[in-house]
């Protein structure tokens, strides 16, 4: 299977369907509110001898000083920097900055507190490996709380 779409949305909202639509009220290819991240989606393939579960690759490219809301994945992630510079932090661990060349991971229970790009002149680009259930959503944004909207 090929890589079907690639869009642009609201920050921190991944989500693999056919039709998209997002807590901001827009959909896939509509005008995002500026500062969103712009995400590229590269390769989306089922797991072999892995029953129900996928993998995607994607990347997400960051503006000066933009950032996405704090969200969860209910899957494990690895992110790889190919520009610039990310602070990124997870609920229990202090926050890190990354540069290219080094990675981040998240695990399916955390909750990715921050993910901002270090420079306010710079942009910052990741790419992002995700291992999760087939047809769940790949991103949940979290409201002030820490729960899910």
């Amino acid at each position: 299977m090929t890589s079907r779409w690639v869009h642009e949305f609201t920050a921190a909202t991944f989500v693999a369907a056919a039709v998209l639509t997002f807590p901001n009220g827009t959909s896939a290819g509509e005008a995002t509110p500026p500062g969103s991240p712009t995400v590229v989606d590269l390769m989306t393939r089922d797991l072999v001898g892995v029953p129900n579960k996928e993998a995607l690759m994607i990347t997400v490219t960051y503006l000066p000083g933009g950032a996405s809301l704090p969200h969860r994945h209910d899957a494990q992630v690895f992110v790889y920097v190919l520009e610039g510079a990310m602070t990124m932090q997870v609920d229990g661990s202090a926050p890190v900055t990354l540069g290219p060349g080094q990675t981040f991971y998240e695990g399916p229970n955390d909750v990715h507190r921050v993910s901002a790009n270090a420079s306010q002149i710079e942009h910052a680009k990741i790419l992002v490996f995700i291992i999760k259930d087939k047809g769940k959503a790949v991103s949940r944004v979290l409201g002030s709380e820490g729960g899910s909207q």
